[in-house]
């Protein structure tokens, strides 16, 4: 369900009014995480390692109430399910885009997955959940990236994470990861919890 709230009965009634009329409200985070454990878990369970990340995304912003809350068109709006965007190649060489609905059950958020993603490359057709908060994704898995910055514009709010190939080494793999936000949804504090919330989500990953 999604519905539109009043800024002044939220916890962003003064970053709605410092931000909303921003030109560039974009904020980006860098943070290098250690995904040893969801390597290793996509390799025994063969579940794919992009399934897994988008599924630690989604239960680290669960423990997060501003990722909730979302503004649009000079509004600000409040859901109450999330959901993980991803894009996929499809079969005639270019891109769709589909929302994976969020659930913390790691066998149904896999089905769900597979379902969308796999009739998005073969009919070329994208989906949407616009009645989930949607929190984007972008994975250019052919060659390690140091960091990525998306568009800044106001034709796009949602959050956005973003990475490249991960980085194996001799003790552990390690993969750096970008965090693009809306300042009017939340604050550097909040995403710099998120992306915590997300390394020890990673750790905590099994196969089962």
């Amino acid at each position: 369900m999604k519905r539109e709230i009043s800024p002044q009965e939220s916890s962003r009634t003064d970053a709605f009014r410092l931000w909303m009329s921003s030109p560039m409200p974009m904020v980006t985070l860098v943070k290098t995480l250690d995904v040893s454990r969801l390597v290793k878990a996509s390799k025994k369970s063969d579940i794919k390692f992009t399934t897994l990340m988008c599924l630690c995304i989604g239960k680290a912003a669960s423990q997060i109430e501003e990722f909730y809350i979302l503004p649009e068109n000079g509004k600000l709006f409040r859901y109450d399910k999330l959901a993980v965007n991803v894009i996929v190649e499809n079969c005639k060489g270019g891109i769709n885009s589909c929302d994976i609905p969020f659930t913390d059950d790691l066998q149904q958020f896999n089905r769900d997955y597979m379902e969308l993603t796999t009739t998005a490359a073969k009919e070329c057709k994208s989906s949407f959940l616009e009645d989930h908060m949607v929190i984007g994704t972008s994975a250019m898995i052919q060659t390690e990236l140091d960091c990525i910055v998306n568009q800044y514009n106001d034709k796009f709010s949602n959050p956005m994470v973003m990475w490249g190939k991960y980085r194996k080494g001799l003790l552990k793999t390690t993969l750096p990861v970008s965090f693009q936000f809306h300042h009017v949804q939340m604050d550097g504090g909040h995403a710099a919890r998120f992306l915590q919330l997300l390394q020890n989500e990673i750790k905590n990953t099994n196969s089962k």
